[in-house]
This record gives C-alpha cells, sequence and structure tokens, in this order.
C-alpha cells in the first residue's frame, strides 16, 4: 500500500468518525433509520389490507395513487416552508401527524373496524405529511455536519435507507404471513395490523431523536415572501444557475427514460422470457437493490472525483447506465440480467449521493429546502408519467422499450459533456461551511 493510498484511507476513517462522532447527526442517523425499516412495514401492510378487504387491484392502485399524488403536488410547497420554519421542525409536525395516522389505522384493524373508504382518506392525509416531511428531511445534513464531510454523511443516511429497504418488506412479510396463516379473515387482520404496529412504534423513536436535535437555524430569505413567491425563488435559483439547472435536467431525463422502462421492463422479461418467472422477477430487483447500497457504500469510502471533472465522470456514469438498460433488454439469462441490474443499481447508488452532496454543497443555507424538494420533484414528478407510457409502449415491444429508452439516456450522458458549464461541477461560492453542534 503506497503513502497516497494510506493517507486516504486515513482521511475516510476520521471522516467517518467525525460524522458519527456529532451527536446531532447520530440522532437523526439512527431516528430515521429506525422509522424508514417502519415505513416499508406500511407499504408492505396497506396494499395487502386493501387486498384483505376488497380483493380488487384496481382499488389497491387507487389507494397508492392516492397517496402519491398530493405528495408530488405539495413537494415544493414543504420545501418552502421547510426553508422559512426550520428542518426539524417540519419533521416533527410531519411526523407527528403520520404517527397520529399510523397509530389510528393500526387501532382499526385491530378492532376490524376499517373499512375502504377510510383507507382512501387515510392514503390522501399520509401523501400531504409525506410532502411537508422529505424535503425536510434531506435538507437536514448539510445544517449537521461541514461540507467536506457530507458525502460521508449522505452516503451513512442512504445507505441505511437500502439496508431498511432490503429488510423492511421481508421483515413485514413474515409478520402478516406468521400472524395471518389462520382460516379466518379476523386472524388475518391481526398480521396485517401488527406490522402497522411496528411502524407505530418506529415513529415514536423517530419522534424522540428530532427532540433531542440542537439545530442552529439560519434566516430565511422568505420569511418576507408569500409560498408561490418562495417557490419562484427557488425557481429562478435553479434557472439562473447553469450547472444546476443541466443536472436537474438529468435527473429529470433518467426518470422519465430510465425508471420508468427499468420498472416495467423488468417483470415483463421475468414473465415472457426467463423460464423462472417471479423468482427470476426477484432476483434482479434484489441485486439492483444489492447494487444500489455497495454503489452508495464505495461513495462513502472512494476518494472525491476532481470538481473540474466530476460533472464528466457522473454523465459518464449516467451514459454506461444508459448502456446497459440497452443490454438488459438483450438478455435471455436470469443471471445476466440479474448481474446487469446489480451494475445499474451499483451505478445509480453512486450517482446519488455525489450529485445529493452536491446539490445541498451548492445551495445556500435559506434555499436548502426548496432546492432538495425540487430536487425530489424533478426524480418522482415524471414517474408515473414514464410508467404509463412505458407500459403503454411494453405491450408493443418490450426489448425495443429498453434499446430505445438506453438509447436515449445515452446520448443525453454524452450530449450534457459537451458543455464546459457542466463538466465542472465546482459548489458555490455562496455556501459556508455547515455549523457542527
Amino acid at each position: 500500500m503506497n503513502k497516497f493510498t494510506q493517507m486516504t484511507e486515513t482521511k475516510k476513517e476520521n471522516s467517518y468518525r467525525q460524522v458519527l462522532g456529532n451527536r446531532n447527526f447520530r440522532l437523526l442517523w439512527i431516528g430515521e433509520g429506525v422509522s424508514v425499516l417502519g415505513d416499508h412495514f406500511t407499504m408492505i401492510a396497506l396494499p395487502w389490507l386493501v387486498l384483505q378487504l376488497t380483493g380488487d387491484s384496481l382499488a389497491m392502485g387507487s389507494v397508492l395513487a392516492l397517496a402519491a399524488i398530493p405528495r408530488a403536488l405539495l413537494m415544493l410547497v414543504g420545501g418552502a416552508l421547510t426553508d422559512r420554519f426550520s428542518s426539524r421542525n417540519m419533521m416533527l409536525v410531519s411526523n407527528l401527524v403520520r404517527f397520529l395516522l399510523v397509530a389510528s389505522l393500526t387501532a382499526l384493524v385491530f378492532a376490524e373496524r376499517v373499512e375502504i373508504w377510510m383507507l382512501y382518506v387515510f392514503a390522501v392525509s399520509f401523501g400531504v405529511a409525506d410532502a411537508f416531511f422529505y424535503p425536510a428531511q434531506s435538507s437536514m445534513a448539510p445544517q449537521l455536519v461541514k461540507k467536506e464531510h457530507l458525502q460521508v454523511a449522505n452516503s451513512l443516511i442512504h445507505g441505511t435507507m437500502m439496508l431498511a429497504m432490503l429488510a423492511g418488506p421481508l421483515l413485514a412479510g413474515l409478520i402478516i404471513a406468521a400472524l395471518g396463516d389462520g382460516h379466518s379473515e379476523a386472524e388475518g387482520m391481526q398480521g396485517i395490523a401488527t406490522a402497522l404496529g411496528v411502524d407505530t412504534l418506529t415513529f415514536l423513536v423517530s419522534l424522540t431523536s428530532l427532540a433531542f436535535i440542537k439545530l442552529q437555524r439560519a434566516t430565511s430569505s422568505g420569511e418576507s415572501e408569500n409560498i408561490l413567491a418562495s417557490i419562484r425563488s427557488g425557481l429562478k435559483f435553479v434557472w439562473s444557475d447553469v450547472p444546476l439547472r443541466a443536472f436537474f435536467f438529468v435527473v429529470a431525463a433518467i426518470t422519465f427514460f430510465f425508471s420508468g422502462p427499468f420498472n416495467i421492463g423488468v417483470p415483463l422479461l421475468a414473465d415472457t422470457r426467463f423460464p423462472e418467472g417471479a423468482v427470476a422477477y426477484g432476483t434482479i430487483i434484489s441485486t439492483w437493490a444489492g447494487g444500489s447500497l455497495v454503489g452508495m457504500a464505495l461513495a462513502g469510502v472512494l476518494p472525491r472525483p476532481d470538481p473540474k471533472r466530476m460533472g464528466s465522470v457522473l454523465l459518464g456514469l449516467v451514459s454506461i447506465m444508459g448502456i446497459g438498460l440497452a443490454i438488459l433488454g438483450l438478455s435471455n439469462s436470469m443471471f445476466f440480467a440479474a448481474g446487469i441490474g446489480f451494475v445499474l443499481g451499483a451505478l445509480n447508488g453512486y450517482i446519488n449521493i455525489f450529485f445529493t452532496t452536491w446539490v445541498q454543497s451548492r445551495a445556500p443555507a435559506t434555499f436548502i429546502g426548496r432546492l432538495m424538494s425540487l430536487l425530489m420533484f424533478a426524480s418522482t414528478g415524471l414517474y408515473p408519467v414514464s410508467m404509463a407510457l412505458s407500459g403503454a409502449a411494453s405491450r408493443l415491444d418490450v426489448t425495443g422499450l429498453l434499446i430505445v429508452s438506453g438509447g436515449i439516456v445515452l446520448t443525453i450522458g454524452l450530449l450534457m459533456t459537451m458543455n464546459p458549464a457542466v463538466r465542472a461541477m465546482e459548489p458555490s461560492t455562496q455556501v459556508g461551511d455547515g455549523t457542527k453542534l
């Protein structure tokens, strides 16, 4: 091991030690890690509950859509309010609302008094609370750690979320199956209610950890503005920053041309091409999740690319994702497709950490909530449209869908590297270091 490698590894170890030694960050990391694990219990329990009540897949889709619509529509409002009232306070209020909603639903299911209309109300209310929670959550890390430690902090946060995504659905399924393996509907409901009850308890952990975080709040530039004016200020800030504007476009383009085709294409390939069927579907999605976890971990361990070349590096990886998507469309083996899924997941995880960190470090403290809400809107707002159009196109030819979509992603990545302002992703000089309390 040469001297440079030893210095790099020592620096990374010190960064992890300093980030985890930060009391405020540690509270956020543990509290939200536990809460995200609980969220996946509800994500499994809720659609299963709808099916138990109605046996109707359309009703299940309607409940999930009613949660997604207000989440997308109100995301920018949530970002504006985060900049006005502080990330911690917004997380506390939204988590308290979500706790009360899940606790109420748990009680109704345990008492066997739940009806389908209640689930529609629950979904809308939960989606509204989500819209105010996520911009605040993604704005917390820059206020708790120094700028040079953001990459490590994001790697820890997102890696823990991915672990929760891997473990949560499995544990929820096991609980529902174990407590609902009887022959009566009441026995089936007890498993669902228990899974919801676990999520209720995890919200208490999150609320407690947030209550003990001491956050130094920056004065917001939007306190004298109304909400619409505050949102316009955030949009204007992004539009006037050429690299920021360009990379927001890349995020939206990846959502539209990659996420939809991938999530529609994989189950169709598993069903129509791979003899393993549902096993192939589960295997490919699992390897994608595992790859994402590896990519996030590597982003926290590997040396940070030179800021003057970071844009080119990330756009090059985006281009490789386009190639991988096209190759996935040509695969005839579950194991080969799972390998491609792992690589695509690793690239996606690595890119997400670096891009999130860059946006957070570039954003002035008074705009962080609005910028993060815009980033989440760019990454989720087009997803339903992408899924719908990909579903229609896949009826003609799923292979063509994946090849054409992959080619478009490749082209976007290559074209964007031609812009000198985009190739260099240097943090804005307006931004100061985060405050470590």
